[in-house]
């Protein structure tokens, strides 16, 4: 049995203690971004503005000594101004290739859908392929790659949602909340004190981890055992969701695989060289509440994507 290096998990434990010195109370959305970090994949990050989704992002970077680029998505953002374009050079009469924000290591697509198709889907490109083709050539994007893209809950005027297809290409869902009563007061005791957002080494953030102990906790995360029994749970999960009467849509075999890796992340982060089955439930809800969709009855009842999840997590039998 492999067991997770203790040095490279406190590395990563003291990264969410690290950025809480900037956000307050988003513990749950600082280990999802971990743990997508670890997997290698990208975050769709849900919450009324004003919840510090930003702040969240550069603050992630500053504890792993990242780089970050922040996008705002707008109706007439075109594809070459996030991937990047060929601009002619009058001097050597040549043209030469203008990187994109897609070149960075934490990019926060702010507000997805507010932007026509044709620039989303030059983004979901460069997410799949980590890389940028223009021209015929490859362009590899920076190692770690990862895409933050935050949505609207409140149906804004102007919209285009993401279809299925593209919101499975998203590891994770994360959901941030409005603050409790306590940490709204928190917020503003920091402000009251002289917390500045756009300050964060004046916050005292340090960079507590690097890339390199980041790719090293991915190999290690890579040799996290999964029993036969748990991974028949993961896909059991899965499968429950395609019968359930409440759902149009359930969860795609890439789902299933998604499921597989956030919940040997998450055994890795907690100290365990194997996945438990509390490991596959502490981490359904974020891998896969963007990939299954209500029918429209159901969603009149007032029923949830989270409720039908619990519904599917206590009707399969658990391993013992």
């Amino acid at each position: 049995m492999h067991h997770p290096s203790e040095e490279l998990r406190a590395a990563l434990g003291t990264v969410r203690a690290e950025v809480a010195k900037a956000v307050v109370g988003q513990d749950a959305a600082v280990s999802g971004l971990v743990i997508a970090l670890l997997c290698r994949g990208h975050v769709l990050l849900e919450g009324v503005p004003g919840v510090a989704k930003t702040l969240l992002v550069r603050a992630l970077s500053a504890a792993l000594d990242l780089q970050t680029k922040r996008v705002q998505f707008t109706p007439d953002l075109m594809p070459g101004d996030v991937t990047g374009s060929l601009v002619y050079d009058a001097r050597t009469a040549e043209f030469s290739f203008r990187e994109g924000p897609v070149f960075t290591n934490l990019l926060l697509a702010d507000e997805i859908n507010r932007t026509p198709p044709k620039t989303q889907a030059s983004l979901l490109e460069a997410m799949e392929e980590r890389q940028v083709s223009i021209d015929g050539t490859p362009r590899p994007l920076p190692d770690p790659f990862l895409v933050i893209a935050t949505q609207n809950p409140v149906e804004y005027e102007g919209t285009y949602t993401l279809p299925e297809a593209q919101l499975d290409r998203f590891l994770l869902k994360l959901v941030l909340p409005l603050p409790e009563r306590d940490e709204e007061i928190e917020v503003l005791k920091r402000h009251a004190a002289g917390f500045d957002p756009r300050d964060l080494a004046g916050a005292g953030l340090r960079p507590v981890a690097t890339a390199e102990m980041l790719a090293r906790a991915r190999a290690e995360v890579a040799r996290v055992q999964v029993a036969p029994e748990v991974l028949g749970y993961a896909v059991d999960v899965c499968r429950a969701t395609r019968r359930s009467p409440s759902l149009s849509l359930g969860v795609s075999p890439r789902g299933a695989t998604a499921l597989l890796a956030t919940s040997r992340a998450w055994a890795w982060l907690s100290g365990r060289g194997y996945v438990t089955p509390d490991d596959v439930k502490a981490l359904a809800h974020p891998t896969l509440r963007h990939r299954v969709q209500l029918r429209p009855e159901a969603d009149l009842e007032g029923v949830s994507t989270e409720s039908v999840l619990d519904t599917v997590l206590a009707s399969v039998a658990v391993p013992r």
